[in-house]
């Protein structure tokens, strides 16, 4: 399955290792999206910054865009 990563927050005033897992998620500035198999690392990844970024499912059809 496929989710939907969406920065919400900006990183400015957070600590320097959730501006790292931020950008390896492909993000870097508000609003910007990246569509993700749900491994647990990328979950992991997920849940250390999930107050600056928002998470949806996607339908494979839908993700091949």
């Amino acid at each position: 399955m496929k989710i939907k990563v969406t920065q919400i927050h900006s990183t400015i005033r957070h600590k320097e290792n959730h501006k790292r897992v931020v950008k390896a998620l492909g993000l870097g500035r508000i609003g910007k999206s990246r569509i993700h198999d749900d491994s647990p690392e990328i979950l992991g990844m997920i849940d250390k910054v999930k107050f600056l970024v928002k998470v949806e499912n996607v339908s494979d059809v839908t993700a091949g865009k």
